[in-house]
């Protein structure tokens, strides 16, 4: 069955593995301290769990863990399986105790089942051939080349793919540079002004020899500020569809493969990548304390919930990457003190979780996994 699992999808690294299924009967807290950290284990955690298809890592792991991010510290590694990190549907995860510290383990068959049959049976012995190896003297039997058929197994992913996977091969935030770099619409054949679907158009500034088939059409937003600094950020790239290139030169030939919004002339193209980055990620909360804030929200809402997109003030130049944990927290600010009639500020309070899942040099856009209370543009991110 290894040989069949596709090797990109190593990034996972089993990302978050643990898992629900039966309880321990344990009521107890178990921790494993760590660098001054603490990981905590459910109250009702499972010994022993098989993972389905439709399971995600993240929520199995906090059924499984109070700090889901936490689960390397606690995963023992298979040596003697294939890809030992990956986890996969059929997969049983234990739960064990070495030196009163928690374990969790693998089992895994990759062994094929069944067995596939070489021989025809029922045809006449002058349709086949003789000289079987290990058949019985005077035995005649047709060979025929068979086909081992088993479903292709796929990881589990960190979170559901559908959530992300349009936001990753989309452009989301464009600089000054990439304006420069990029080409713009001109016009529509026939001076045709709004172009849809199969419309094809005329575009300059992109290179007269380009030998890039597919490109995204998007339309500069408004400009993002750090909400602390005031500096520029970076301009909001609202995506508007797909083209393709029938023609290079200036003007270049293109035609409208998708349309997610009107698309009109001055409208902006970028290289579409060759492939959109596989949803898979290694959640881990960076390696040093980074607190930032919540830029932006996914269609300009003020107050979001659990699997919202948005954008925090933190970048690639943080030693941001993809699959950082943060934790969001509510700025309440100061209250009047009903006494002594001064102001005092009130503590952050515990909002929810993000996980980085795109990075710029500037800024990132990461999905609030979960929230125990609204979440607000301006909030605070915080290394948990």
């Amino acid at each position: 069955m290894s040989a069949l699992r596709n090797p990109l999808f190593s990034l996972v690294v089993a990302a978050l593995v643990a898992l629900p299924a039966t309880s321990s009967g344990q009521n107890e807290q178990v921790e494993v301290i760590e660098s001054g950290d603490i990981v905590q284990l459910q109250p009702d955690h499972p010994t022993r769990y098989t993972v389905v298809k439709g399971d995600t890592l993240w929520d199995i792991s906090t059924r499984f863990l109070r700090t889901p991010w936490h689960w390397p510290r606690i995963w023992k590694i298979n040596e003697q399986i294939a890809n030992p990190h990956l986890i996969y549907p059929g997969d049983v995860i234990v739960l064990r105790f070495v030196d009163g510290q928690p374990e969790l383990t693998i089992v895994r068959d990759d062994q094929p089942t069944g067995e596939v049959p070489l021989v025809d049976e029922g045809l006449p012995i002058s349709e086949v051939l003789e000289g079987v190896a290990g058949a019985p003297s005077g035995t005649v039997v047709r060979l025929s080349p068979k086909v081992l058929s088993k479903p292709l197994a796929q990881p589990i992913p960190t979170i559901s793919p559908e959530i992300i996977l349009p936001f990753l091969s989309r452009p989301l935030l464009v600089d000054d540079d990439q304006l420069e770099e990029s080409g713009y619409v001109t016009i529509g054949l026939d001076d045709r002004i709004a172009l849809g679907d199969n419309s094809e158009f005329y575009a300059r500034g992109l290179p007269e020899d380009a030998d890039d088939e597919f490109y995204l059409l998007y339309r500069k937003g408004k400009k993002i500020k750090d909400p602390d600094t005031r500096k520029f950020l970076g301009y909001e790239a609202i995506y508007l569809g797909d083209a393709k290139m029938l023609k290079p030169g200036d003007p270049a030939k293109l035609v409208v493969t998708k349309v997610k919004q009107e698309i009109l002339p001055s409208d902006d193209l970028l290289v579409a990548p060759l492939k959109a980055p596989l949803p898979y990620y290694f959640p881990h909360v960076p390696e040093t304390e980074l607190r930032g804030r919540i830029v932006t929200a996914l269609n300009a809402v003020s107050e979001v919930g659990p699997f919202t997109i948005v954008s925090v003030n933190l970048g690639r130049r943080d030693g941001i990457e993809e699959g950082h944990v943060f934790r969001v927290t509510r700025h309440a600010g100061k209250r009047k003190d009903p006494v002594t009639g001064r102001k005092y500020k009130l503590p952050d309070e515990a909002s929810g979780l993000m996980m980085i899942f795109r990075p710029y040099e500037k800024l990132s856009y990461g999905l609030i996994i979960n929230a125990t209370r609204p979440i607000h543009i301006l909030d605070a991110v915080e290394t948990p």
